[in-house]
C-alpha cells in the first residue's frame, strides 16, 4: 500500500526525513481491525515526530498520521480515535500512545487500529471534515469543556490564530457564547478569526481591553508571559503544546499571588470524540479546512505547516 513514512529523524530539517512510497499492508492482530483510509489530517505532532519527539530511531520507519476517517472491514463509515491504550498489569498504570508513535499511523491507504477505537461517521460529515476531529478538534473540545471549567458568557483568549487547535477553539467557544479574544502576528489570520466568530483579534503580545477567565495556549515560550498577564485573579491557562519552546519564565510570583491555575491537556477520550461529533451534527459546526491534497502530495502540506502558512486543517485524501 502507498504510505507517507518517517524514514529518518532530522531535528533541524524535519522534511528531509519524509518518504513516500510502498509499505507492507497491515498484518491482522486480535482485537484490531483494518480501516481503508479515505481522509487523514495533518497535525503538528507529525512534524515533531520527524524531529524525534515521541518517535525514536529504533521505531523507524514509521507511517505518520493520527487522524483518519474511512471504511472498516464491514463496509461501515467510521472515524478513528487515535489514542491507543495498552492493557495494564495489576497495580500498574495503563500506557497511552498516539498512532504513529508505537503503531503505524493513518497516512496510508490502510491503517490497523483497535476495534474499540472506531466510532460511526455521521452521514452529515464528509470524510474530510470527519478526519479533522480526532486530534486538533478533540483536543480543543476537551480543553474547553472539560479542563477550563467555564460558565456561559465567559471571556477567553486563544493564543496564535491559524493552527488546527486554535481555530477549533475559536469556533467552539464562539458557538457556546463565550467572548473570544485571539492573537496573531498575521493580519490576514486575525481577519479570518473574526469571520469565525472571535470578538476581537489583536497582534501578538498586545494588551487586551480586559482580563479573561481562561487563556488557551499552544504556543508556549513566545506567548507565556502575555498569557499569564492576561488572566483575571483565579483564572487559568490551559496548555496543550509549546510550538515555540517549552521553557518560558514561569512568572511564579504572579501565579501564586493571583492564585492562577495552569492546566495541561492532551487529546481527549473516545466519549468526548463521540460528543464532539454529535455537536457538529446538531449545530452545523464544521472544521475549517485550509486545503485538501492527495496523499502523494503530503510533502506540500508538511512544508506549509512548517512555514506557518496554514489556517485550519490540512487534509490528505487517498
Amino acid at each position: 500500500m502507498f504510505a507517507i513514512t518517517a524514514a529518518r529523524i532530522a531535528p533541524d530539517d524535519p522534511l528531509s526525513g519524509l518518504e513516500a512510497g510502498e509499505r507492507p499492508d497491515p498484518e491482522p492482530r486480535e482485537g484490531w481491525t483494518t480501516v481503508r483510509v479515505k481522509a487523514a489530517s495533518l497535525n503538528h505532532h507529525d512534524l515533531w515526530s520527524l524531529r524525534g519527539v515521541a518517535l525514536g530511531e529504533d521505531r523507524l520507519p514509521m507511517i505518520l498520521g493520527g487522524d483518519a476517517a474511512g471504511i472498516d472491514e464491514n463496509g461501515d463509515e467510521v472515524i478513528v480515535h487515535s489514542v491507543i491504550t495498552e492493557p495494564a498489569a495489576p497495580g500498574t498504570t495503563p500506557r497511552f500512545s498516539l498512532l504513529s508513535e508505537h503503531y503505524d499511523g493513518t497516512f496510508a491507504e490502510k491503517v490497523l487500529v483497535p476495534k474499540a477505537n472506531l466510532l460511526p461517521k455521521p452521514a452529515e460529515l464528509s470524510f474530510e471534515e470527519a478526519a479533522c476531529l480526532p486530534t486538533a478538534w478533540l483536543t480543543a473540545y476537551s480543553m474547553l469543556f472539560d479542563k477550563a471549567d467555564l460558565r456561559p458568557g465567559s471571556t477567553v483568549l486563544v493564543q496564535g490564530a491559524g493552527g488546527g487547535v486554535s481555530v477549533a477553539l475559536i469556533k467552539l467557544a464562539a458557538q457556546v457564547g463565550h467572548r473570544v479574544y485571539v492573537t496573531s502576528r498575521d493580519e490576514d489570520k486575525r481577519a479570518k478569526a473574526l469571520e469565525l466568530g472571535a470578538y476581537a483579534a489583536l497582534p501578538s503580545g498586545e494588551r487586551l481591553p480586559e482580563r479573561v477567565d481562561v487563556v488557551f495556549d499552544s504556543v508556549g515560550q513566545a506567548t507565556w508571559k502575555h498569557s499569564v498577564r492576561s488572566l483575571k485573579p483565579g483564572g487559568a491557562i490551559v496548555t496543550c503544546g509549546a510550538t515555540s519552546g517549552d521553557a518560558p519564565p514561569a512568572e511564579l510570583t504572579r501565579v501564586f499571588f493571583l492564585q492562577l491555575r495552569v492546566l495541561g491537556s492532551t487529546m481527549g477520550t473516545w466519549e468526548e470524540l463521540r460528543a464532539l461529533t454529535e455537536m457538529c451534527v446538531r449545530t452545523g459546526l464544521r472544521p475549517e479546512i485550509d486545503r485538501v491534497l492527495p496523499l502523494k502530495d503530503a510533502a506540500e502540506g508538511f512544508r506549509a505547516m512548517a512555514e506557518g502558512d496554514v489556517f485550519g486543517k490540512i487534509v490528505f485524501t487517498s
